[in-house]
């Protein structure tokens, strides 16, 4: 055995003197050098053990006599109190006959005139004693400059320390005096020699790691009242070779990349900050052994240190981690998180060693009780001391509340200004981590759509859509590990910044899709039409490949919605962890944890910006149970800032995903209907419109639409009767059978998803119809209000309830709507679009509402109007403007009056 310890009680106090079993092992036993065995240590194992075995059963024999001690005072308590009551009542009584006796005394004047005179002779007697003390310090103040010089000469600096103590104390005698400021400089000037005359020594001891030295100067410095000099002196030698490592560290992406011809060394700061905070950790554990020995108060003078070394970095951790953030733009919140995290590793690290200290402190024994035992009487016995320790220690047991506030008070891990100092640059980081986030997202979605682009310049139809799909599952992993950047790098505070943006990424990127894939400057090759039977609906190979392409994005844009609900999922899974831990830290803000951290950086996220009422409003939308605990502590927020507890999370990115299909579905209506409204661009030139003119060029119609008096003699001599065919022109024929062709066309993607994909947003298309009627075939179609221009290229204003997410509409999956209804509601919305067309622009510019002289054959107009609202009729649907525009032409064939009075409405409305 290296060590023979006389009893168990000094073989277990020896086990407390060691934080770690193996260390305690391996210093108890020794291992014979120069090639011995293992085997040689069996004895002393042996050995060993039988001594544990014996403190152990020594420790439960002590334990029994304990408990039996208490068990049999217990029940005499109740008998000490009774007896302690008796004794109160008695000395009461005793003092209250005291108190009279003594007012029957001082009746008596002789007595009360010597008790004056006994008075008057205690206040001069101290009087006198103060006076000699003034003129002992006054005396001893005239050799003070000499006493303190010699001793400095001789190397007696703790007696001279003492000496300036004892001066330093009898300075409150000469304040208010003239003295007081001269005596005052003679002592601060005492003090700096005192303190030049060590500062040589004290670094070379602490240099030396000589810690009886140090712990002498610390009491030396202590009595002149400099301990603040003493920690500078020991802080600063003992860190210099850190803070030359920080300052000679040639960073890359901070100091910029080495001028040409001087030898390359540059690492990035990530990679230094990794060694450098492992070399400070070291040093903090070396603290951890020295700092014990030389301070009172260990624990606080180690964060004091670990504080202070933060501080005068230079360039500061501010200034370097602003750099490189500058470095590397948008690509700097990794390099960020890095850092972060590895300043995250160090605090933890720390904080358990700051603990340990604690421990250290807590359970060793202070300088007062070694005083206390040493002052003790030498005959007593000292199991006596050992039992009472015994006690208190089963006391602590027994009464854990009682115990706790205090033990948990002197292990606390310093003051945290340590850890405020370490993570503040990274707060002012923090709290712009949405600009961060946008601008990395932004980065990576502009990298892969240099990879996609090309795929986007080419022609062909399936590329365009396939690149899309393809570009979508490379932002939905972008998004997906924007979750774990946001709880790296600010612990779930960043929740609110991170869904703005997601947002901002499915905007940007369904907004680039639309720009270069539907844009009518995109490039677009052509397809073969799908069958002969599809010649006489009048597309080109080029309108077939836009068809093509407009389905294959809806079906893409279909499933991009998809792949949104599960990263919504996702989001709203990692999110109610944060939600469950914050209202934890509401009903006990003290308790505020962080996973994988320290207190100090939860307190500073918790003080931060990133803790706003938009957070909580967020987090309780997530977690309702926590919002009876949030309305307690914060203000309601606005309304249109709360959340229901189903709620989209996601919203702006699913409005970006309907605006898409919008855009899809609006180059698909333009396209189907592209030859239609060719057709239709013409009708209003046709010469039959001026007819009426020609044969009768004085005929026109007063505001009423009467023949004019002017002309009425005439009428009989010059009327002429002209002819004109009851049968459509042949331009509403050919609308009509275009019409009448789109089901044929529509055939033939009865089966495809892509048109049941958002079919609400289709203009002029009421979708709850659809639902209320389950078993129709055919569109029920209301008659809408024709809307503006604006509207016309808009959705209407009528379909505004309709909501495009399938969180608040409880048909947008469309689980009930057959091929047949889909199809209905296609044919509706692009009936409704080509008559909105006819009768908002093409119709007016043949009839001028404003003066209104009518050079039109009516009958024709009125058969076009018939043979075309018949058709309509035919596929389903109706349109209220067209019936108004066809009963007021039958009016004005009649007399002009019906014509003339829809129009003067409508030009009035």
């Amino acid at each position: 055995m290296a060590q023979v310890y006389s009893s168990s009680s000094d073989l277990i106090a020896s086990l407390e003197e060691h934080a770690d079993i193996a260390d305690w092992i391996n210093s108890i036993l020794v291992v014979g050098g120069d090639g011995g065995s293992i085997t040689r240590t069996v004895p002393d194992v042996t050995e060993l053990a039988t001594r544990l075995e014996v403190a152990c059963q020594d420790t439960s024999g002590q334990l029994e006599q304990s408990i039996d001690d208490i068990s049999r005072t217990v029940p005499r308590l109740t008998y000490d109190l009774h007896f302690l009551r008796e004794s109160t009542l008695t000395l009461n009584q005793a003092l209250l006959s005291f108190q009279a006796k003594l007012a029957s005394s001082l009746a008596d004047k002789e007595t009360t005139q010597a008790l004056e005179r006994l008075t008057y002779l205690d206040t001069v007697k101290n009087r006198m004693q103060a006076s000699r003390d003034v003129l002992r310090e006054a005396e001893s103040w005239s050799t003070l400059e000499s006493e303190v010089t010699s001793l400095l000469s001789e190397l007696e600096y703790p007696k001279a320390a003492e000496r300036l103590a004892e001066a330093s104390r009898s300075m409150v005698v000469f304040q208010n005096t003239p003295e007081y400021d001269t005596r005052r400089a003679l002592m601060t000037s005492l003090q700096n020699q005192l303190e030049a005359a060590l500062s040589s020594a004290l670094v070379a001891a602490i240099n030396a790691r000589d810690l009886t030295a140090c712990k002498n100067y610390y009491t030396v410095f202590a009595n002149i009242q400099r301990e603040s000099e003493f920690r500078n002196y020991y802080n600063g030698s003992r860190r210099a070779a850190l803070l030359e490592l920080w300052t000679s560290a040639h960073l890359s992406d901070v100091d910029g990349e080495p001028e040409p011809g001087t030898p390359s060394s540059s690492v990035k700061f990530s990679d230094f900050l990794t060694p450098f905070l492992a070399r400070f950790l070291d040093l903090v554990n070396e603290e951890r052994s020295y700092a014990p020995a030389i301070f009172p108060d260990p624990q606080q003078s180690l964060s004091a240190f670990i504080q202070s070394t933060i501080d005068v970095l230079n360039p500061s951790l501010s200034q370097r981690l602003s750099a490189v953030s500058e470095h590397y733009g948008p690509l700097a919140l990794p390099e960020l998180i890095k850092a972060f995290h590895q300043a995250e590793d160090f605090a933890v690290a720390t904080d358990k060693v700051l603990e340990k200290v604690g421990y250290t402190v807590l359970f060793s024994p202070s300088p007062q009780t070694q005083s206390q035992q040493q002052n003790e009487d030498p005959t007593k016995p000292p199991s006596h001391s050992r039992r009472l320790s015994k006690r208190m220690s089963m006391s602590r047991r027994l009464g854990p509340t009682r115990s706790s506030p205090s033990l948990s008070g002197k292990i606390f891990t310093g003051n945290g200004v340590w850890e405020q100092v370490l993570f503040e640059p990274f707060v002012d980081l923090q709290a712009e981590y949405e600009i961060l986030e946008k601008k990395y997202l932004e980065h990576l979605l502009y990298s892969v759509r240099e990879r996609s682009h090309a795929a986007y310049e080419d022609g062909a139809t399936g590329a365009g859509a396939r690149a899309f799909r393809e570009l979508s599952v490379d932002v939905f992993s972008m998004a997906e590990e924007s979750l774990g950047r946001c709880m790296a790098f600010t612990h779930g505070y960043g929740a609110v910044g991170l869904l703005h943006a997601l947002d901002h990424l499915f905007a940007t990127f369904l907004e680039s899709a639309r720009a270069e894939l539907l844009t009518s400057s995109s490039p677009l090759s052509s397809v073969n039409m799908p069958s002969d039977a599809f010649e006489e609906l009048d597309y080109s190979a080029k309108d077939w490949g836009t068809i093509q392409l407009a389905l294959h994005l809806l079906e893409a844009c279909r499933v991009v919605r998809e792949r949104l609900s599960l990263l919504e999922y996702k989001l709203r899974t990692g999110l109610v962890q944060v939600a469950s831990s914050f209202r934890l830290a509401r009903s006990d803000p003290q308790g505020l944890y962080i996973s994988n951290t320290t207190r100090g950086e939860a307190l500073l996220l918790s003080q931060s910006t990133l803790n706003s009422a938009d957070l909580h409003a967020l987090l309780d939308a997530l977690d309702p149970g926590g919002a009876s605990a949030t309305s307690a502590v914060f203000s309601t927020p606005p309304v249109s800032e709360q959340r229901p507890a189903s709620s989209t999370l996601l919203v702006g990115s699913r409005d970006a995903v309907v605006t898409f299909a919008k855009a899809c579905q609006g180059v698909l209506q333009e396209t189907l209907l592209s030859p239609l409204m060719q057709h239709l661009s013409s009708y209003a030139s046709n010469p039959i419109w001026s007819a009426s003119l020609d044969t009768n060029p004085d005929a026109s119609f007063d505001i009423n639409g009467k023949a004019n008096a002017n002309s009425a003699s005439n009428t009989t001599s010059r009327l002429h009767i002209p002819t004109f065919s009851l049968s459509p022109t042949p331009t509403i024929q050919r609308v009509a059978e275009g019409l009448l062709n789109l089901p044929r066309l529509f055939e033939v993607y009865a089966d495809d998803d892509a048109l049941a994909f958002s079919v609400e947003t289709l203009p002029f298309v009421d979708v709850s119809s659809f639902y209320a009627a389950s078993d129709a075939h055919a569109l029920t179609s209301t008659s809408p209000t024709p809307p503006d221009q604006h509207q016309h290229q808009h959705a209407p204003t009528h379909l505004h309830h309709l909501s495009p997410l399938p969180s608040s509409h409880p048909h947008s999956q469309h689980p009930s709507l057959t091929p047949e209804t889909i199809t209905s509601a296609w044919l509706s919305s692009l009936t409704l679009t080509l008559l909105s067309h006819f009768t908002s622009t093409i119709l007016p510019s043949i009839v001028s509402p404003a003066s209104f002289s009518i050079p039109t054959p009516t009958s024709t107009l009125s058969s076009d109007l018939g043979y075309l609202s018949n058709v309509v009729s035919a596929l389903g649907v109706e349109w209220a403007e067209l019936e108004r525009w066809r009963e007021g032409v039958d009016g004005g064939t009649g007399g002009g009056g019906g014509l003339r009075s829809e129009l003067d409405g409508k030009v009035e409305g």
